[in-house]
C-alpha cells in the first residue's frame, strides 16, 4: 500500500515480534548510579509513560552518577494514519545523467550552490555527504554534478558570511546543515541566516535548505526556509529539489 492509497480509518499501531502486539523500545539517562534501585527506577518511568510489561533490557553507565538504559514495553497508543497531514517535499526525482541534462538544456548555465554548517556548529560530516563530490552510499554529492556550481564551505561558517557570500556569487541555493541542536540553538542559527539574506536583499533569489539529523520538513519550513531534509537524506534528492525550485522561479516545471 502506497502512501496516498491510505484513507481515514485505518488504525494502525506499533508492533515488534508481531503486528499491532504495541511493543515499543524506548532509551534514555537517569541522574543515578547503576543498581537495582537505578533499573526499577527505569521500569517506573517507562510505566508512567503509558507503558505495559516493561522490561529494562540494558543499564550501562553513562558518566559518574549517570545511567543509560533502554526500556521494552506495550504500549495500546494507535493512530489514524490517513488523517495526518504533514508537509512533504515532492519532486518528481531523476536520475544523475537525466537531470544534469535537463538542467543544462532548461536554465542554461551551471546553478550555483553553496552549502555549510554554520555558527558554532562543526560537525561537518552530513554537508559533507550531500555537498563532496562522492558523495555516499553510491549517491553522488552535488560537487559531481556537471549542472552545478556546488562550493562546500566547512563547519563553523558565519551566518553574516554565508549570506554575503550568497549575494557575491549570485547562488541560486543555499544548504545549511544544523546538527547542534541543546536549548533549540538551531533553531535561532538557522533565522539568523534568513534574516542576514533578507538584509542584503537576496533571499527570493536564493533557495534556502535546512538538513541535519533533527531537521524535517515541517521544522524547515516553519523557520522559514523552502525545504528541511532530515536522516536518509540522499544527495540526488537535494539536486532534485534544486533543480525544481530553480525552474520554478524561471517559470518553467520539471517534467
Amino acid at each position: 500500500m502506497t502512501l496516498r492509497e491510505w484513507e481515514p480509518g485505518q488504525v494502525i499501531r506499533p508492533y515488534g515480534d508481531r503486528r499491532d502486539d504495541g511493543v515499543v523500545q524506548v532509551s534514555f539517562v537517569l541522574p543515578v548510579p547503576p543498581g537495582e534501585r537505578a533499573r526499577e527506577a527505569a521500569a517506573e518511568v517507562a510505566r508512567k509513560m503509558g507503558m505495559e510489561q516493561v522490561h529494562v533490557a540494558a543499564m550501562e553507565p553513562a558518566a559518574d552518577r549517570y545511567t543509560f538504559f533502554v526500556v521494552y514495553g506495550h504500549t495500546s497508543a494507535a493512530v489514524d494514519y490517513g488523517r495526518i497531514q504533514v508537509p512533504e517535499v515532492v519532486v518528481r526525482k531523476k536520475g544523475f545523467d537525466e537531470l544534469n541534462e535537463l538542467a543544462l538544456r532548461e536554465v542554461g548555465r551551471r546553478i550555483v550552490v553553496l552549502g555549510a554548517c554554520t555558527g558554532s556548529d562543526a560537525h561537518a560530516v552530513g554537508i559533507d555527504a550531500i555537498m563532496n563530490m562522492k558523495g555516499f552510499a553510491g549517491d553522488y554529492g552535488l560537487e559531481r554534478y556537471a549542472c552545478f556550481d556546488a562550493r562546500n564551505l566547512g563547519a563553523q561558517v558565519e551566518n553574516a558570511t554565508l549570506a554575503r557570500l550568497c549575494a557575491e556569487r549570485r547562488a541560486d541555493a543555499v544548504l545549511v546543515s544544523q546538527v547542534v541542536t541543546q536549548r533549540d540553538v538551531h533553531k535561532e542559527n538557522a533565522r539568523q541566516l534568513l534574516e542576514e539574506l533578507e538584509r542584503l536583499g537576496v533571499r527570493g533569489q536564493v533557495t534556502a535548505i535546512l538538513g541535519g539529523p533533527r531537521i524535517d520538513h515541517r521544522l524547515a519550513i516553519e523557520l522559514g526556509y523552502d525545504a528541511g531534509f532530515g536522516p536518509g537524506t540522499r544527495p540526488s534528492d537535494v539536486a532534485n529539489f534544486i533543480v525544481a525550485a530553480v525552474l520554478q522561479r524561471m517559470g518553467k516545471e520539471m517534467h
